[in-house]
């Protein structure tokens, strides 16, 4: 008679954290609290853990972060030596954790996603899915600017024929063989939730409601929101660009009607009145090629950032059972770094 032999998958449950220290600690307890249910249902394996990534804070995080280490085999982490933005964060805990997991899973540390649904995640990871996507089921916790904003973003990325799922922001399940596909694409201009969907590998969507933050203050404020936003325009499609050559053509076309208006005015001797609209006219034609040339500018400047090949983060300290003590750094070009 055989002897079956089960193996578990190893999660890796990665969290950015940025000035998160009012919040760090209940976000551990509620993780690990998870991972031990999980253990215990022999759903995934009892070397499982939890990776904060912590993205250059200015307070008592990453001090939260190995106090938590010391207490606890469940958590781990790392330090980046600055502040890289949340997505170089996130990639920087995704491609450490691919290197020794089965499955990896992404979350905030607000506590905003319902860390209850990662046993959802997991059921689906059993069941061959390699993508994992949580979303919303409503939201109803925004503001209403934030609501009509948002969903007006996700519209208009799909009118534009960039693939990303409605309500989905960073909080998802990834399996091994995504995550080695992902760390192919060589973007410095990072905007995960489009990439992603490239992959192209099995995939589904499990549904939940989104909490108020648990404690601190949000790190996406108006400004970096519409940034971030612009960002991901920018960095999918260049219909943006095809619009102004479009719009540069339609003022071309008014400007020669206008021509012959007044050409034809001219010869019978119509007098020329109306400087207001004329002052209007030029005014208008300024302020489309300021936006044209700005828009070129937009993405001349993220060309500018792709060709020079610099590291999209540097690894301070690892606190992971493959750890080093030496300096990591992950470049997006296909020459091997010191961190793989």
């Amino acid at each position: 008679m055989e002897t079956r032999i089960v193996v578990y998958p190893v999660l890796t449950i990665v969290v950015p954290c940025y000035n998160e220290e009012e919040v760090l600690p209940e976000t551990v307890f509620q993780l690990t609290t998870m991972l031990q249910t999980l253990i215990s249902d022999k759903l995934i394996a009892t070397t499982s853990t939890v990776l904060f990534v912590d993205d250059g804070s200015k307070d008592a995080t990453w001090t939260l972060i190995e106090s938590f280490h010391d207490s606890s085999p469940l958590i781990t982490g790392l330090k980046l030596a600055r502040n890289a933005g949340h997505q170089s964060a996130l990639l920087a805990g995704l491609m450490k954790a691919k290197t020794y997991s089965d499955c990896v899973v992404s979350i905030d540390a607000d506590l905003q996603d319902d860390t209850s649904v990662i046993r959802e995640f997991i059921v689906k990871f059993h069941e061959g899915y390699d993508i994992v996507y949580g979303i919303r089921q409503d939201r109803s916790t925004d503001t209403f600017f934030k609501r009509v904003t948002a969903q007006g973003f996700y519209r208009l990325m799909n009118s534009l024929g960039v693939k990303i799922h409605y309500n989905h922001a960073d909080f998802r399940l990834m399996s091994k063989r995504t995550l080695e596909n992902l760390e192919k694409f060589q973007e410095v201009n990072l905007f995960l939730r489009g990439m992603v969907p490239l992959l192209g590998f099995p995939s589904t969507q499990v549904y939940y409601d989104r909490k108020e933050r648990f404690a601190g203050e949000s790190k996406y404020p108006l400004r970096k929101m519409l940034a971030f936003a612009f960002d991901g325009i920018t960095s999918f499609s260049v219909t943006p660009i095809r619009f102004v050559t479009i719009m540069g053509f339609l003022l071309f076309a008014l400007s020669v009607v206008a021509g012959l208006y007044a050409i034809v005015g001219k010869i019978l001797g119509a007098n020329v009145t109306g400087w207001t609209s004329l002052v209007l006219s030029v005014w208008f034609i300024g302020g489309v090629q300021l936006l044209a040339l700005g828009l070129i500018g937009e993405y001349i400047g993220k060309i500018y950032k792709e060709v020079k090949h610099r590291p999209l983060f540097v690894i301070e300290k690892d606190l992971t059972a493959t750890g080093r003590d030496h300096e990591l750094v992950h470049t997006p070009s296909n020459q091997v770094s010191s961190s793989r």
